[in-house]
């Protein structure tokens, strides 16, 4: 039977602390509200150890050389291969070697009572926490519980599967080696950037992809010269297969993959980067009169459709499965909490404003960090144009711009800017291109502020860098 050692009472109960329920309840202390954080795994979550921060650890230094490959005066020094055990222990390093001890101390340090365990809801503003040592915590929420559990890779139900024991999004962050042969099932970011960090690190790479391309959710060009480059680098990528089956006889054999074209590829190991599910299985969401299991149905100030206390920020809401974009609706969360505790009523006509997630919608930001980089904020063409938009598509050569001349020989990059036609502004924005990824945040601007394109020309880009490639499309617009 478990012991119960605490029954507590919060204003604020947050069930999650990666990066996400940390800013919810970052928010909630700022505003004076008493907060309790209920973590199962590591303080810091997915992002620190096994997805944002390893991950790109591991691609920084296949990009650092990939750059100077490009730079007379250093294309020599670029040549040998990577220092693997330095580059792992670098991953390592940028983890925190897996334990969270500066993460908690933080929390504890803005006045936020850290609950390890299993955080499970037992009834409205009811949560129960159970220890590893089996013991249970009960609390009360005054005015607020905020789901941050975030989501978990999934892999497809094939036959075979368990005894492959396939890699996930963790294991291709946290792996010890190098695999001789790795395949990667599917095209995303995941997918893309292992795939550019292990083949530079050694492996030898085959990419499985159901669909057409590479980075289906962004412009297509942007897919098609990461596929170019990651080709070029030797890894070997099918597009329009499905695996239907694995086999691996023993624990140290290779895993063999049957498509549904009857070809079979075998590798050391193999990464199913393919999909997410919502950590909500076992939260007790059906205590409150909603499926276990599911993603949690929210409003733009995340809080859960039906519901006055219960809040879904993150990866949970299915919105946008992006840590930044997580960590901006945790702000929003946060201040929608604090005002309805004071009695504040939110404007819900305000649509920028600071209690509404309208980039959600509207203006979401993302670099992958292959090479060439790849950004993208706002609408695609597609996506624009299926919205009902009247829009047009400014597209320009990033080679082209003196600063990308200065910043690598035979550049290669393109830029696309998509401009409302009625208003006079721009709803996306994408460039795929080598140092790309740092101008993303003028675009996100530009975009989330809606600012029109008369103002635009008078931002003035710096002589001679990449951004004067907004000189560039602006011209083109203009004709």
């Amino acid at each position: 039977m478990t012991d119960v050692v605490e029954n507590a009472e919060y204003d604020v109960v947050v069930i999650g602390a990666g990066p996400v329920g940390e800013n919810v309840a970052d928010r909630a202390r700022a505003a004076g509200l008493s907060t309790a954080v209920i973590e199962s795994e590591l303080v810091g979550g997915e992002c620190s150890y096994w997805a944002c921060m390893p991950s790109k650890a591991l691609l920084r230094p296949v990009v650092a050389r990939a750059d100077a490959r490009r730079v007379p005066g250093l294309s020599g020094a670029g040549r040998g291969p990577l220092d693997t055990d330095a580059v792992l222990a670098h991953r390592d390093a940028c983890a925190s070697h897996w334990k969270d001890d500066g993460q908690a101390e933080w929390l504890e340090g803005i006045g936020v009572r850290l609950y390890r365990g299993t955080g499970r809801l037992t009834g409205a503003r009811q949560v129960s926490v159970t220890t590893s040592e089996g013991t249970e915590h009960r609390l009360t929420a005054r005015h607020a519980v905020a789901v941050c559990t975030g989501s978990r890779a999934v892999t497809p139900d094939l036959p075979g599967i368990a005894e492959a024991r396939p890699w996930t999004s963790r294991e291709a962050t946290s792996a010890k080696e190098v695999p001789g042969r790795l395949i990667v099932v599917g095209g995303g970011a995941v997918g893309v950037e292992m795939a550019t960090a292990w083949q530079a690190l050694g492996a030898e790479v085959t990419m499985l992809v159901r669909g057409k391309g590479l980075l289906p959710r962004m412009e297509p060009f942007a897919g098609e010269l990461v596929a170019e480059a990651l080709t070029e680098a030797g890894a070997r990528i099918r597009t329009g297969v499905s695996a239907t089956a694995l086999r691996r006889a023993a624990p140290d054999a290779p895993v063999t993959v049957e498509l549904d074209d009857g070809e079979r590829v075998e590798a050391d190991e193999i990464l199913f980067a393919t999909g997410r599910a919502p950590r909500t299985d076992d939260l007790g969401l059906d205590t409150v009169g909603l499926e276990p299991g599911s993603w949690l149905d929210v409003d733009d100030s995340c809080r859960v459709r039906g519901s006055t206390w219960l809040y879904g920020v993150g990866d949970v809401n299915h919105r946008v499965l992006l840590t930044h974009q997580g960590k901006y609706q945790a702000r929003i969360a946060g201040a929608a909490i604090a005002a309805r505790s004071q009695g504040v009523p939110l404007l819900e006509s305000d649509r920028w404003g600071a209690h509404a997630a309208t980039a959600d919608h509207a203006a979401v930001p993302q670099v992958v960090f292959t090479d060439p980089e790849a950004a993208s904020v706002g609408l695609t063409l597609k996506e624009a144009e299926e919205a009902g938009h009247r829009v047009r598509a400014v597209d320009h050569d990033l080679a082209s711009v003196a600063g990308s001349g200065l910043y690598a020989q035979d550049y290669r990059g393109r830029a696309r800017m998509i401009v409302d036609l009625d208003r006079n502004i721009l709803l996306g924005v994408t460039f795929v291109g080598p140092g790309i990824g740092e101008l993303l945040h003028s675009a996100t601007v530009a975009v989330a502020g809606e600012v029109p394109i008369d103002r635009l020309w008078h931002a003035v880009p710096a002589y001679p860098t990449i951004s004067e490639v907004w000189l560039r499309l602006l011209e083109t617009y203009r004709g």
